[in-house]
């Protein structure tokens, strides 16, 4: 995966128009389900650079894709938190008869993320060490300005044929004098050096620029005690359970202390998690967008260990690699302006992913193919479920976009399977937690949860009076 934020920006130390900022989106069908109020926080305009000027045009220029349709900020629209402007689980390209594999991430709060190691610390200073770091779903890229590179030549996003099509684009613009100011007068003479220089000042755009880490929700202003950052009841009891080890378990993973660079609040370790998540492909119900990629049944996306990363790929395709099924814990700010969740945009709302979190294990047929091989009539699913029916009885293809053989690593701290990695004990008393048995969270934990979340977006300004009515406030 909200409030919306008008991204601010300052070319040459001005603020672009809202218009420029509502330059065209991923083209495809949908908006953000989430997302319905627009907020604008106080401008800030700081001097960028000479290299986040030039990134900053070359942000929002749509002749760097091969199509001459497409910029960064399509899919990464500032008035969505550097996120997707629509619901889509993943966008389409440049070249639009192609959709991407992956869910686009937001931008924001990205400076912080250290390279990816297969023995990173964990900023908590208790847990060990495990992988961590890096950028993309799966870490492969090093650093800002490596990922912001790899789109451009990404036949699925950007479609640009090589890297010397990028550069002449760049030498063909209005801002390549720029250009040659921020990075040399010879800077186009060489292909590769023209070419990271672009990925170098998209990184310090995205370093410089304040709208990328403007920490302006409503929980910025709670945990530094300001004015306007009073929690609702709703709100409180949901960070409650936020930090609750026996029962939701999120700061596990979503560490709300500081990190290696002093920030608070990230509400992320950088670490990789396999969660299971169901795979989007035509074995859901009315399924809007499943994920080309996967109509090949031998085709999975694993994370780390492939196909997009290479160097943690198993030694044979049946051998089981702990690495298998990991994807990167994403940054939980802006979180409810997002209308696609996990790496394969497969859940659409806050709501689904808490209720997947605490149900995965206990009701998998409410996520999972379940065959019809049970007894009895179909049953209704809750509302809030993947699959809309299941039979008594049935086989449940649990784990169902990983191999048999590499569903070994898949997560059971708490709330999901056996538990273990926290409170090893049921809410009733019973371990471990199997299908049948009773989720963690109650409804109205999760009502509160999905609240707390809420106060994680950029952009909130404080009502002139509390509000008495509503879903988060009692």
């Amino acid at each position: 995966m909200m409030n919306l934020v008008l991204g601010k920006f300052a070319p040459f130390g001005m603020a672009l128009s809202v218009a420029l900022l509502a330059l065209a989106g991923c083209q495809g069908k949908g908006s953000a389900t989430a997302a319905n109020t627009a907020v604008s926080a106080a401008p800030r305009t700081p001097l960028l650079s000479l290299a986040a000027q030039v990134g900053q045009q070359a942000f929002f220029d749509k002749n760097l894709s091969g199509g001459r349709n497409m910029s960064c900020a399509s899919c990464h629209d500032p008035q969505y938190a550097y996120g997707p402007p629509n619901s889509i689980s993943v966008q389409l390209g440049s070249d639009v008869t192609k959709t991407g594999a992956r869910a686009v991430p937001s931008l924001r709060y990205k400076e912080s993320t250290p390279a990816f190691s297969d023995d990173a610390p964990n900023p908590d200073g208790v847990t060990s060490n495990s992988p961590g770091g890096g950028f993309m779903w799966d870490g492969r890229a090093a650093t800002l300005a490596t990922q912001a590179g790899m789109p451009l030549l990404n036949p699925l996003e950007m479609n640009n044929p090589s890297k010397e099509a990028v550069v002449k684009a760049v030498r063909a613009s209005t801002y390549a004098g720029l250009f040659r100011q921020a990075f040399g007068a010879d800077v186009f003479d060489h292909t590769d050096v023209a070419f990271d220089a672009l990925g170098r000042a998209i990184q310090a755009l995205e370093t410089e620029d304040l709208s990328f880490h403007p920490y302006s929700s409503k929980y910025d202003l709670h945990v530094f005690n300001k004015i306007g950052g009073t929690l609702t009841p709703a709100e409180q009891r949901g960070e409650v359970v936020f930090h609750s080890t026996g029962v939701a378990n999120c700061s596990g993973c979503h560490y709300t202390g500081a990190n290696f660079n002093g920030n608070t609040g990230l509400m992320t370790d950088f670490t990789y998690q396999a969660l299971g998540a169901p795979r989007n492909d035509r074995s859901i119900p009315n399924n809007p967008d499943p994920i080309p990629a996967n109509d090949d049944p031998k085709y999975f996306d694993m994370g780390l260990c492939g196909p997009f990363r290479t160097d943690h790929m198993p030694a044979t395709p049946g051998t089981a690699n702990p690495y298998c099924g990991m994807f990167k814990v994403p940054v939980l700010r802006n979180v409810a302006t997002r209308g696609a969740f996990f790496h394969n945009g497969v859940l659409h709302s806050l709501d689904q992913v808490v209720n997947f979190y605490n149900t995965r294990d206990t009701n998998p047929e409410y996520w999972y193919p379940v065959d019809k091989d049970g007894t009895g009539a179909p049953q209704a699913n809750p509302s809030w479920a993947l699959q809309p029916t299941h039979v008594p009885g049935a086989a449940v293809a649990k784990y169902n976009d990983l191999p048999a053989s590499q569903q070994g690593s898949i997560d059971e701290e708490v709330p999901m399977g056996t538990g273990e990695g926290g409170d090893k004990t049921l809410a009733s008393g019973t371990r471990p937690r199997q299908p049948g048995s009773v989720p963690v969270m109650t409804a109205q934990q999760i009502a509160d949860l999905v609240c707390f979340l809420g106060v994680l977006s950029d952009g909130y300004q404080p009502p002139a009076a509390a509000p008495t009515t509503g879903r988060c406030v009692k």
